[in-house]
């Protein structure tokens, strides 16, 4: 069942007295208790989207149209999104190391977040403060809230942020590059709390990633974003195993190999949402673009003949997955 539901989403940004569309038609389900993976390159419109869901864009962006509903309640439309924000939706940002008010303890942050709402008496708080800590297995937890953010490590930080999240019992996470800025070791342990969460909580969780490794291992479902766009959207082994459309398919070219002796690369650059491409948007950089309706058509979503969850908007059609994935 869909406890998140985004449907035609289009988003735009006011600029030079001019505006300018960066969201188009953005639509994807997010399942109770799975995980989604929102993939594709920096600006292609991920955080953008995420921000969306949580009605924090900046000054000059707003949302030209559609839905966005939680448990079937359009969040565009209700006066109070602060109620929301944090409570039963949380996010987990970029950057655990900057992330965290360095002039305030863990204590403080927990009990601010937890106090949003004034739910709890003082005593209540910090036991949920407490509690949080636990279920992200953080050690010494009476020591840990009296810390400073300078005084823990990058791992340590990021749990506390994770905690921060689960504080109110928030039944979507939001993980915009989790584990973008700790080592291998600590990402899996970062990794591996949160498919904990999901599945001991029964948590969503919208995974917003580059690493399409993690997104294997760790995610149920996957949407694949091109400037502003979903271009493909299946369940994740299903979308190992054939993958379709050619942004897809030159994105996990450029994952590293063993054998390989240079690592692959996609030609050119994704657009700016100031440039003007008519058709597809990745046709000027698509190695398999033949058709003048790439350069001129904008390609619908259709289902693939592969199953009905899977869906990809190519002129090609299921000619895409015959392409030499990893020549």
């Amino acid at each position: 069942m869909s406890i998140l539901e985004v449907k035609n989403l289009n988003v735009a940004f006011k600029s030079d007295e001019k505006s300018y569309q960066a969201l188009y038609n953005v639509s994807f389900n997010l399942n109770e208790g799975k995980t989604l993976a929102l993939v594709g390159e920096s600006g292609c419109g991920k955080t953008l989207t995420a921000m969306s869901i949580l009605r924090l864009l900046p000054k000059n962006a707003y949302v030209m149209s559609g839905e966005i509903l939680y448990n079937k309640m359009d969040i565009l439309k209700t006066e109070h999104p602060e109620k929301i924000r944090g409570t039963k939706i949380a996010l987990i940002p970029q950057d655990p190391m900057t992330s965290l008010n360095p002039l305030y303890t863990v204590e403080n942050q927990l009990v601010e977040v937890i106090n949003k709402n004034k739910l709890f008496s003082k005593a209540d708080t910090l036991k949920k403060a407490k509690e949080a800590l636990d279920k992200v297995k953080i050690p010494n937890v009476e020591e840990k809230l009296k810390a400073y953010p300078h005084e823990l490590s990058g791992g340590m930080k990021q749990r506390v942020i994770i905690a921060m999240a689960l504080a109110c019992n928030a039944e979507i996470i939001i993980a915009d590059e989790p584990t973008t800025a700790l080592d291998v070791t600590i990402q899996a342990q970062i990794m591996n709390l949160l498919n904990t969460i999901k599945r001991e909580l029964r948590t969503s969780i919208l995974f917003i990633s580059h690493d399409l490794e993690l997104v294997g291992q760790y995610c149920d479902d996957i949407a694949v974003m091109y400037a502003g766009s979903i271009v493909e959207k299946a369940p994740v082994k299903e979308f190992f195993d054939c993958t379709l459309h050619p942004y897809s398919i030159a994105l996990l070219k450029t994952r590293p190999r063993g054998n390989a002796k240079r690592l692959k690369i996609i030609e050119g650059q994704p657009p700016s949402i100031k440039d003007c491409i008519s058709g597809c948007k990745f046709h000027p950089r698509c190695t398999s673009s033949t058709s003048e309706s790439c350069k001129k058509v904008v390609p619908e979503q259709y289902m693939s003949k592969v199953s009905e969850n899977h869906m990809v908007a190519c002129h090609l059609g299921d000619w895409g997955r015959l392409i030499g994935r990893f020549d």
